[in-house]
């Protein structure tokens, strides 16, 4: 990976990706009928905006130190200011496939003498990191829903195999050798992709581990928690335990489908449950709306706002910051 993925061509590819998700959501939001969602925020309130906002910076803020723990266990501990204007930058690109757009923070760590095997160790973590917690928040309401089993144990099976084989950072360095010895794009890719893979298993020792995941657990119980107020301040009485479960289970099926940010499966699957609940639809749509702008959509609009007016820190080499 190098600043050239961001440049030109490709950084045109990731606006119209960004574009076009954006649009896609602004058609949801109309189909849905525009005075359900204004009805929706009625009864949701300033204050309930500011609340749901103030959660969904919670939710920031805790995968931020779990970035920094990640950095500092692959040698490259960072100043705050700067690591966190580039920690938020990447949720300009979360509406790329996957989050893969995420991985600009790269670019500006490798301006800060990071190698970009290292960032993408840590962009890697912090997914399976995300990945571990969303799983556990959809066991504690699988009773509830256990027609989701099979999606639930697929995410269970991808988080095994994933921390399993970063217990094997033998396997990597034996392959990275062999592939080492071979040209080409592709070997180059796969090599690169093995070097990182080496990297995060750094980032996955027994301490680290559980402090990752505690962390990713508060981190994503706060957003789930969030979607629950909103739920009751539109009057619709569902427990803690299935508010959390539908937000967890929706999030989990827009990863496995690898759309940008879970678009359209996350929704879809959340309105499906919410239905399924007892809830009309139109209030379904509005109340899925109405999460998705507190949580997804804000970081979007706070990475933008980072790479708008950061420039100047995030371009800065880290002597240059004193923190």
């Amino acid at each position: 990976m190098n600043s050239t993925m961001f440049q030109g061509g490709r950084l045109y590819t990731l606006m119209v990706s960004i574009a076009a998700a954006a649009l896609g959501y602004l058609a949801f939001s109309l189909w849905a009928g525009w005075q359900d969602v204004l009805a929706a925020f009625s009864l949701v309130g300033a204050v309930g905006v500011l609340i749901i906002l103030a959660l969904s910076l919670v939710n920031y803020s805790l995968r931020f130190v779990r970035w920094q723990l990640y950095l500092s266990a692959l040698g490259h501990p960072t100043p705050t200011v700067p690591s966190g204007l580039i920690y938020v930058s990447g949720f300009a690109l979360t509406t790329t496939p996957g989050k893969a757009g995420e991985m600009l923070r790269g670019v500006f760590l490798k301006a800060r003498g990071i190698p970009y095997s290292h960032s993408t160790a840590a962009f890697l973590s912090d997914r399976l990191s995300d990945l571990v917690a969303i799983i556990l928040l959809t066991l504690q309401g699988l009773a509830l829903y256990p027609q989701a089993r099979v999606t639930v144990l697929l995410g269970v099976a991808i988080v095994a195999l994933g921390l399993l084989l970063l217990t094997r950072k033998d396997w990597f360095m034996a392959l990275a050798k062999r592939v080492s010895k071979y040209k080409g794009r592709v070997a180059g890719f796969i090599h690169y992709l093995l070097l990182s893979l080496i990297e995060a298993c750094c980032c996955h020792t027994p301490k680290l581990l559980l402090t990752a995941t505690i962390l990713s657990l508060f981190a994503w119980s706060a957003e789930a928690y969030s979607f629950h107020l909103i739920l009751q301040w539109m009057g619709i009485e569902v427990s803690v335990s299935f508010s959390f479960f539908v937000y967890a289970i929706s999030g989990l099926a827009g990863a496995i489908i690898f759309l940008p940010g879970g678009l359209g499966g996350a929704e879809v699957v959340m309105v499906a449950l919410l239905i399924w609940a007892g809830m009309p639809e139109a209030e379904a749509v509005a109340a899925t709306i109405i999460i998705r702008l507190a949580t997804l959509w804000f970081a979007v609009a706070l990475g933008g706002l980072a790479l708008l007016f950061g420039g100047g820190v995030l371009r800065r080499d880290d002597s240059e910051v004193n923190v």
